[in-house]
């Protein structure tokens, strides 16, 4: 971080809190809320940074959409594009594991796997191999080489 950056960051917890409520209307161009000074600070210290150094990525933005849409019951983009790659239902995808021959079946809304239903492949892929895995890729659906 730029030394003026991290100045106006350290001034942030000796300032009075009349001035914390100036610097917030300087840079939120709004009154400051009703709530405590570490409300205040830790805030005023994310808007430094993020008018110094730019604020979220685009693809942040996106997908903090696509939940707030989820959460509010709208269709999600990312839901659709999940529901197009996914295989046809009565697929069975098979994989070798330390010797030993997995099957899944997809169904409809989720995926079977000796008998029992999991929402997730990736569920599937911890179940079997005692680690976090990316189910698609455990299971060849999806090849992350060459990709960014």
């Amino acid at each position: 971080m730029s030394e003026n950056v991290l100045a106006q960051l350290a001034a942030l917890k000796t300032t009075p809190i009349a001035d914390l409520k100036q610097k917030w209307r300087q840079l939120f161009e709004t009154d400051p809320p009703q709530f405590n000074r570490r409300y205040l600070e830790n805030r005023l210290a994310y808007r430094i940074q993020e008018l110094a150094y730019g604020g979220l990525k685009p693809e942040t933005i996106e997908r903090l959409d696509a939940i707030a849409d989820e959460l509010e019951g709208k269709p999600s983009k990312r839901r659709n594009l999940i529901t197009q790659r996914r295989p046809v239902i009565g697929t069975r995808l098979i994989r070798e594991w330390q010797g030993v021959e997995h099957s899944v079946t997809v169904r409809e809304a989720d995926f079977e796997y000796q008998g029992r239903p999991y929402k997730s492949l990736s569920s599937i892929a911890r179940l079997i191999t005692g680690t976090r895995w990316n189910g698609w890729i455990f299971f060849g659906l999806k090849n992350m080489k060459g990709q960014k």
